[in-house]
């Protein structure tokens, strides 16, 4: 059971002509997990791009026209459901031991054989944003990461979201103050000296899904560390940006990774 082996790809109908689609199965960690595999049918070797969703069960569920948007801009996309979702092995646990699912499908675009292995890109929406940010700390190769309107701190997000606190106490098992260390571990502001990759955050500014100050938080610490950050923010938008915001703001997002060199920096045994 080597983790990113693919060990089912059932083609499925794409929205657009020139991008395939799969739903796949590959390991993580022992369990069977699924996701989409998007690539664009030319033949040629593309970046990388690992697609992390946010919410949790089916709230915020990976949306096929998503990740046809990304792979039309010339990527390969993997986006996992996370453990426990849609026939999936196991329960995701809001960045827990569900890390290692995004870790495995890092694993699956390296090995795939369009995938220029030293130009993967990882980018995360909302919750994803800590999917992201760990899986870049896992893994220092990657190229470049995005977090739009993502999630850095996890008590953050108990303390401002009222409604979200009885899933946080369910899936975590209690609240900050009682497992201070549950919520440090799935924290990457307190990692982020290993994180090599440069970072582009994405927020608007009236988000009430996740606030501006995790956003702040992030690229706070990303400059007192010297490393590499640049920030977009959008003081006109929430959590969702119109469809024509949207679309521009995934070009040059797209165009903004394709500009980053890559770095082949491994965790060391």
């Amino acid at each position: 059971m080597v983790e990113g082996t693919i060990i089912e790809k059932q083609r499925y109908p794409s929205p657009n002509p020139a991008i395939n689609l799969y739903l796949i199965t590959y390991w993580s960690k022992g369990l069977k997990v699924k996701g989409y595999l998007a690539e664009p049918k030319e033949e040629g070797v593309y970046d990388g791009f690992l697609y992390l969703r946010g919410g949790i069960k089916n709230v915020g569920m990976v949306r096929i026209g998503r990740i046809i948007q990304f792979a039309s801009e010339g990527f390969v996309v993997m986006a996992p459901f996370y453990r426990g979702n849609q026939g999936g092995d196991g329960n995701e646990d809001f960045a827990g031991h569900d890390r290692y699912d995004a870790f495995s499908a890092f694993k699956v675009l390296e090995e795939h054989e369009k995938v220029n292995p030293t130009r993967i890109h990882v980018f995360g929406f909302s919750r994803g944003g800590v999917m992201a940010l760990l899986t870049a700390i896992q893994h220092p190769g990657i190229c470049s990461l995005v977090t739009w309107g993502g999630v850095s701190d996890l008590s953050l997000t108990y303390v401002e979201r009222n409604d979200l606190r009885r899933m946080l106490k369910r899936v975590i098992g209690g609240t900050p103050t009682k497992y201070p260390e549950r919520y440090k571990w799935r924290t990457p502001l307190y990692e982020l000296e290993m994180l090599e990759a440069p970072v582009l955050i994405i927020h608007g500014e009236k988000d009430k899904n996740v606030s501006i100050n995790h956003a702040y938080r992030l690229e706070k610490r990303i400059k007192e560390l010297g490393k590499e950050v640049e920030s977009w923010y959008f003081p006109l938008y929430t959590h969702y940006f119109p469809p024509h915001v949207n679309r521009e703001t995934v070009r040059r997002l797209t165009e903004w990774m394709k500009t980053r060199e890559p770095h082949t920096k491994k965790l060391e045994d």
